[in-house]
């Protein structure tokens, strides 16, 4: 048994083994698509870990001291966008950095399950964070580990959050996931008197150039932090499936009555590789999916039949 996975997960894979039974989170239809591209499901696997989120960074607001509008040389002092990759005052470095341990602590968790039924891979995975009763915040990884039979076991199972009929589509096509890939960015701005000037009563339609910078930025960050997990995995390319972006307002710690904007910005992708130089990889034939609703049925049987008295 891995030295990695908690008392209850070697418990519970021990009980599947003697079972000699699977479960699974597919659906019919990606268990079939699975099927279709070489691949068996060996069961449901699931990694989680509680984190308690302390001390977040974010405290600091170098631009409350610029919010009048005082410049320091050619340079304004005013109020500008702190990036969590970026460090420095103000930054939110520290929570970002949690998220991420978080996040991999559950997902090798749930590779480590996978590893454990003879699996290569896990599909379908979904990630989920939610508040723990006790305190804390829950970091969940659900998937089902699926292995290609008679192939030789690997030595870091693949990741990926495709559906089974994404998954079957890509290897079909020549290509494998790598594994899940994270960009996670947290951005802060101060409310300057730009800002306030932009966004008043009667300013008109115009753009508020503050907050254009505020999304711009933790945007490009997040997508910069992708990109480095694709590169750190060997991958080329990444397939995003999930692009959250939430904006939240606090007030400033630096300046009282101030207002800062946060801005958290998560991408989440399955990173790929190709295995083929073929432009498709010979397979079967596609999938023939009957309906289950009777009278679809009956209509296609008429069908059939009128085609055939033709």
């Amino acid at each position: 048994m891995s030295k990695d996975l908690p008392p209850a997960a070697e418990a519970r894979m021990a009980e599947i083994r003697r079972s000699g039974t699977w479960g699974s989170a597919l659906t019919s239809d990606e268990f079939a698509a699975i099927k279709s591209a070489g691949f068996e499901a060996t069961g449901q696997v699931l990694g989680a870990a509680v984190y308690n989120i302390g001390y977040t960074g974010g405290y600091g607001c170098p631009g409350a001291w610029g919010s009048y509008g005082y410049t320091w040389g050619s340079s304004p002092m005013g109020a500008r966008t702190q990036v969590s990759s970026r460090g420095g005052y103000g930054s939110f470095g520290p929570l970002v950095q949690t998220m991420y341990e978080a996040r991999r602590t559950a997902i090798n968790r749930m590779v480590e399950e996978c590893t454990e039924l003879g699996g290569h891979g896990v599909v379908g995975v979904r990630l989920t964070i939610g508040p723990f009763p006790s305190g804390g915040l829950e970091f969940k990884a659900i998937g089902t580990a699926v292995r290609a039979p008679g192939a030789p076991p690997l030595r870091h199972p693949f990741t990926s959050d495709l559906s089974g009929q994404d998954f079957a589509k890509l290897v079909h096509k020549g290509w494998m996931p790598a594994g899940l890939v994270l960009g996670i960015s947290v951005a802060a701005r101060h409310d300057d008197w730009l800002t306030r000037g932009q966004t008043r009563w009667g300013a008109g339609n115009s753009e508020v150039t503050g907050y254009t910078e505020l999304v711009n930025d933790a945007r490009h960050d997040a997508r910069t932090q992708l990109a480095a997990e694709v590169k750190r995995l060997g991958a080329q390319g990444v397939v995003v499936a999930d692009m959250n972006f939430h904006v939240r307002e606090r007030e400033c710690p630096a300046q009282e009555g101030g207002r800062d904007h946060v801005v958290e910005a998560i991408n989440v992708g399955t990173a790929i590789v190709r295995f083929s130089d073929h432009a498709e990889r010979k397979g079967p034939s596609p999938l023939a999916i009957m309906s289950l609703d009777p009278q679809r049925r009956q209509a296609a049987r008429i069908d059939i039949g009128a085609n055939r008295n033709a």
